[in-house]
């Protein structure tokens, strides 16, 4: 049994407001990255080669907030967060606030697997990278008219303007189970429009936006990042079934429709165990996300 299930963040316009032309767009950018992810799973390759493959196809898709596309800073920057997990011996690879990486996962990816450190942030992370060989882009790489419309939005004081519920606004992420019982993590994210200080939220945090464990299941998610890290979500989804005995259905309901709401947290998640099952489940109106097993064809959603 193999398996895997992505998303491009939650929180989406309001059905009402979400044009059939839209919508397609972002189908089929779920398509491209469910196609991506799951063929290295058909030909045998690791959950880690099949988290990666999803989360750089979303990177490159300017409609999700993540690489290309990415949200604005409220002094016009764009600075991105990225986190990946192996469920096989618990290492991890996280960077944050980086602003000339194409694919913030294959930095995360590269300081988990070449480097002695979990997390490397902003111009340290990006010396990282220039030693390992990546190409840096420039700043006008992550610019999209429809995210600089946002930030002016933000700007001007608009009350009306909420970070989950603007339209494409979402971190994106996949989990895994591979050929070989194998379970991986990744997500990815521009963080929130209008962000100051530097913000980092929960994406690139081992824990809370991003978890894998080969004894559980592998969960990535998406919302409200500040609420998300107070709960410590993946890792909570995560013990839940490992101390708990919950299953992975009900682990992902309590925390995601009993623990968030209570802090006030809105957003979801996207989880898979080592049986196979995935839940992605979600407390805001929608959120954009695909599924697919061995055997099964495409599962592709935004709204319930």
């Amino acid at each position: 049994m193999f398996g895997l299930a992505i998303h491009g963040g939650a929180g989406t316009l309001p059905r009402a407001e979400m044009s059939g032309e839209a919508e397609q767009k972002y189908r089929a950018g779920l398509q491209e990255a469910i196609d991506g992810g799951f063929a290295v799973l058909q030909a045998g390759g690791t959950s880690l080669d099949a988290v990666t493959q999803a989360v750089v196809r979303l990177e490159d898709n300017p409609l999700f907030n993540a690489g290309r596309g990415a949200v604005f800073t409220a002094d016009g920057r764009n600075e991105l967060d990225a986190a990946i997990m192996d469920g096989s011996n618990l290492q991890a690879g996280a960077v944050c606030g980086v602003t000339r990486i194409r694919n913030p996962i294959l930095l995360a990816r590269s300081i988990m697997e070449q480097s002695d450190n979990v997390m490397l942030a902003g111009a340290g992370a990006e010396e990282f990278a220039f030693s390992r060989g990546f190409s840096f882009v420039p700043q006008s790489y992550f610019y999209t008219p429809e995210r600089w419309k946002q930030l002016e939005r933000i700007r001007s004081g608009d009350t009306g303007l909420s970070a989950l519920t603007i339209s494409h606004v979402g971190t994106v992420g996949a989990v895994a189970l591979d050929s070989h019982g194998r379970l991986a993590a990744a997500t990815s994210t521009g963080g929130m429009t209008g962000k100051r200080y530097q913000r980092v939220g929960d994406s690139p945090i081992i824990g809370a936006g991003t978890y894998a464990d080969d004894r559980s299941c592998a969960v990535s998610a998406t919302g409200h990042g500040e609420v998300f890290i107070r709960a410590a979500v993946a890792h909570d989804i995560c013990s839940r079934m490992r101390f708990g005995g919950r299953s992975l259905a009900e682990a992902v309901r309590e925390v995601v429709l009993d623990e968030l709401p209570a802090l006030h947290g809105e957003g979801g998640v996207v989880a898979i165990d080592a049986r196979g099952e995935i839940a992605m489940e979600f407390n805001s109106e929608g959120m954009f996300r695909a599924s697919r097993t061995a055997g099964a064809e495409p599962q592709i959603a935004i709204y319930r």
